[in-house]
């Protein structure tokens, strides 16, 4: 075998994108590369030693419950690349920056759909990636708990999404404890940097706040993924 041998991964991606006005940079950049994006992934893969059997590709997009309502969360099922590239595309570009109403958006929430995923979990060697795009930071959990299409079966606070994540002591957690990773392209805030403190296997790329991730590069973003894997 030696340095001829391949490792084979089912890779499962969740791109958690805020989509509120300010976004509009990172959404063009992201709506820009989406259609090439599984060519360009499994070329760095293959760079790395590693075979990419399966490919899945999942969109969160959030704003803000208690502003934007019906709008604040919009959620796609799994796209299995590249049969269903054309499709991520669609979805990818039907996103349009709108709302927010103030400046934290509901993060949080995006990221507790994001966990709740219908990982893969028959592949041998799995990775079950979560990207997060903000410009901002979050609402506490339930800040928009009044609106009337606020999700069930949120949890109910911080520490409860940090078992859902899954620490040394959790009983039940969401994710795969081999298979999780965490990408966080955030602004330094207090909500992302707790999470990036106490949490295992996350990364976050600090991010300039309120400039919609206008300086972060479709190559920083794939290398930044495929690193993780």
């Amino acid at each position: 075998m030696g340095s001829n041998y391949k490792m084979d991964y089912g890779v499962d991606i969740v791109f958690v994108i805020d989509v509120t006005m300010s976004m509009r940079p990172l959404l063009d950049t992201v709506k820009e590369n989406v259609l090439h994006f599984y060519e360009d992934f499994v070329q760095k893969m293959n760079e790395k030693k590693k075979i990419v059997s399966k490919l899945r590709v999942r969109v969160v997009a959030f704003r803000d419950y208690y502003y934007d309502r019906e709008n604040a969360m919009l959620l796609t099922n799994f796209f299995e690349l590249p049969q269903d590239a054309q499709k991520l595309e669609a979805a990818v570009k039907s996103l349009q920056p709108d709302g927010g109403g103030d400046d934290p958006e509901d993060g949080l929430e995006a990221l507790a759909f994001a966990m709740k995923s219908d990982w893969n979990m028959d592949a041998p060697k799995k990775r079950h990636v979560i990207v997060v795009w903000t410009d901002d930071g979050t609402h506490d959990l339930g800040f928009g708990r009044t609106a009337p299409n606020y999700p069930k079966g949120m949890p109910k606070n911080f520490n409860e999404l940090t078992e859902w994540w899954g620490t040394r002591n959790s009983v039940n957690p969401v994710m795969n404890n081999e298979a999780k990773r965490l990408l966080l392209f955030t602004p330094d805030k207090e909500s992302w940097d707790l999470i990036r403190d106490n949490w295992g296997n996350v990364v976050q790329f600090v991010s300039e706040a309120g400039n919609g991730l206008e300086h972060e590069t479709y190559e920083h973003i794939l290398n930044a993924i495929a690193g993780s894997i």
